[in-house]
């Protein structure tokens, strides 16, 4: 039998090892000829049946990343979507029935079909190392789990567990799979192809529901399927988002299997087909890809970094650094200023480390407080983020530059001055490159790497690989004002606020908005920021003699500064807006907030800001959450004709 993706091996004990090394691919994909391949190996096996049998990666990076989504971005129909489903599901359902034991031997990631695939093994073992993450992330390409997961996810682990990781997609690690009942053992490395045979030929049943769970599964499905509804349509739109929906009704009237629903069904492979939102979300995965790759053609993987400004974006990215596995000096005017910061991250460390006291303790170590900025001259990479002044900054940078090493990089967090005018006061301007993070730092994907005319290549590969080793997503913009991000939520901001002026309710707007798809309305957004930090990238970016919206200056005035101060536009307590009930949506009005940030847009692309459509639409995307629905909002306008629903 020849194959070409996938190696067939019988030990001494009879068991069958399938080892799958795609072939030309850094990565494994379930591509067509690789599902043909499989189908393959199972007539092969059938004809002589092995002990058992181990599904492993013959790759580095991971088990399997899933379905091969450029075959899926080729599908040009309802019908070969169906044919594509009915293929993976076929197979995997020919898997889960051979009457030999199977196992899936996890090591890296192991996502969508991959995970499916998985799941139709009796077994499953994960190795104990923090690549290993399974997850079904279809929802997030506007798709389902149509090879088995909606079938097979709820039988292992229960409908709530499985609705949260198919209703978002996110992962779980090793460990947390393991204790989820996603495996039947989590083990390290150096034991995983032992740990495989003993399970494997071990005799143990497979592993059952609760009796709970299996009342939730049976006779409460109906219950469980409304309150899931409930739960999804708080967070999306169906009409936005039919994905999540058509999982719930999937699992809950078709026993998980997508083949058996109606295609007049909202649910259906032909619905979801003719969805613009999964081409769009697709869409968003390729820009996605493509910001992931700025950076790789640089060698650069830096050990020590210094922050200067321990406020809340230096110490927040101070802690990112840090967490990532830096070691990180944090420099302030005295100890007493960079405590906050330390405190924060501690908070961080432990929300994204739980359960690992060991690793919290060792991210703490690396985050070293430095009032005296000792840390300057050992830096691989120095980050200044002191207050928006530029006589501060050009001092603080042009003493950086005396004190630091001749190849370390040197950047700024600058949200609304000009790189090239704070590289002024440098002997050479060609070091200083701009890293705009935006705020909150752990959450916010985007990082802006800012170029000048004098910004030298090497520095600007050196930042964006620098921005990848955080898991960020570098965007390169030219040195403009705002760059992209701020320059586009400016005029929807105060676009916003105008309409405040107007008269039309701050919870008004925000629903408009909301029921658009954005992630939260301007007014909230403009509380969260904080007033005074709106009217200064107000004046940075539209002059100093721009006129305020008379309700932001107001309240400005009033020391009512939003969310920090417990009073903006909105009330907030324990964190939250304190909205009245929001009226009825307006007929228009998201449309004339959208349309000053698409016509910014537009011109940030001519005027050379971003290098083409694609890059601000992703710039946008993950930078301010613009609804990923719409593919962005230039892809938004094309296919509308108009901002705005």
């Amino acid at each position: 039998m020849a194959l070409q993706h996938w190696k067939l091996e019988r030990d001494a004990e009879g068991i069958a090892w399938a080892t799958l090394d795609v072939a030309g691919s850094s990565t494994n994909t379930l591509g067509s000829a690789v599902m043909a391949e499989l189908a393959s190996l199972l007539d092969e096996l059938d004809r002589q049946p092995p002990k058992g049998l181990v599904i492993r990666s013959g790759k580095a990076a991971g088990f399997i990343a899933g379905a091969d989504i450029e075959e899926f971005t080729r599908i040009d129909s309802p019908a070969a979507a169906r044919a594509l489903v009915e293929r993976g599901w076929s197979l995997f359902n020919r898997l889960a029935a051979v009457a030999y034991p199977t196992l899936a031997l996890v090591r890296g990631h192991c996502m969508g079909g991959g995970f499916e695939l998985a799941l139709a093994c009796r077994y499953r073992i994960t190795v104990d190392e923090p690549a290993t993450r399974m997850a079904l992330p279809e929802v997030m390409l506007g798709i389902y789990p149509a090879w088995g997961g909606m079938l097979r996810l709820p039988r292992l682990v229960g409908p709530a567990v499985a609705f949260d990781l198919m209703l978002t997609g996110k992962g779980v690690d090793a460990r947390k799979a393991k204790r989820l009942g996603l495996a039947d053992d989590c083990v390290p490395p150096r034991v995983m192809d032992s740990a495989a045979r003993i399970t494997l030929l071990s005799g143990r049943a497979p592993r059952g529901l609760p009796f709970m769970q299996r009342l939730l599964s049976g006779p409460l499905k109906g219950v469980v399927a409304r309150q899931a509804r409930q739960q999804t349509a708080a967070k999306v739109r169906p009409e936005h988002y039919p994905a999540p929906f058509a999982i719930i009704d999937i699992w809950a009237r078709h026993g998980g299997n997508a083949l058996a629903v109606p295609a007049e069904s909202p649910a259906s492979l032909e619905a979801i087909f003719r969805s613009p939102t999964a081409k769009n979300l697709v869409r968003v995965f390729y820009l996605q890809e493509r910001l992931k790759a700025f950076g790789k053609d640089a060698d650069f993987a830096p050990k020590r970094v210094h922050v200067v400004g321990a406020g809340v974006m230096g110490g927040d990215i101070a802690a990112e650094c840090a967490l990532r596995g830096m070691i990180v000096t944090l420099q302030d005017q005295s100890i007493e200023r960079i405590a906050p910061a330390v405190a924060r991250a501690a908070k961080r460390f432990e929300r994204k480390l739980r359960g690992q006291p060991r690793e919290v303790r060792f991210a703490l170590d690396r985050l070293i407080p430095d009032p005296a900025g000792h840390g300057v001259a050992q830096a691989d990479v120095v980050i200044e983020a002191i207050f928006e002044n530029l006589e501060a900054k050009r001092a603080l940078l042009a003493d950086i530059e005396r004190r630091a090493r001749p190849d370390a990089l040197i950047a700024s967090n600058t949200s609304s001055l000009r790189i090239a005018d704070i590289a002024a006061a440098l002997v050479d301007p060609a070091r200083l490159v701009g890293v705009h993070f935006f705020n909150p730092v752990a959450m916010m994907p985007l990082v802006e790497v800012v170029r000048t005319a004098a910004t030298g290549d090497e520095a600007f590969r050196q930042a964006a690989a620098f921005v990848r080793k955080l898991d960020k997503l570098p965007l390169p913009v030219s040195d403009a004002p705002g760059f992209l991000v701020n320059a586009v939520l400016g005029p929807y901001m105060y676009e916003a606020l105008r309409c405040v002026d107007e008269g039309i309710a701050p919870e008004a707007i925000d629903a408009a908005l909301t029921a658009f798809g954005m992630p939260m309305g301007p007014i909230e957004l403009i509380d969260t920021v904080g007033l005074d930090i709106a009217v200064a990238a107000g004046k940075a970016l539209a002059g100093a003699d721009a006129v305020l919206p008379r309700a932001l200056a107001d309240k400005v005035a009033a020391g009512q500064l939003g969310k920090k101060s417990g009073q903006g536009f909105y009330r907030w307590e324990g964190g939250k807006a304190q909205k009245a009930a929001a009226p009825r949506v307006q007929e228009g009005l998201a449309g004339r907030i959208l349309a000053p940030l698409l016509a910014a847009a537009e011109n940030c692309v001519a005027k050379g800001v971003v290098e083409d459509a694609d890059l601000a639409d992703a710039g946008v995307i993950f930078g301010t959450g613009f609804a990923p629905f719409t593919g962005g909002p230039l892809n938004h306008s094309r296919a509308a004709g108009a901002p705005g629903h």
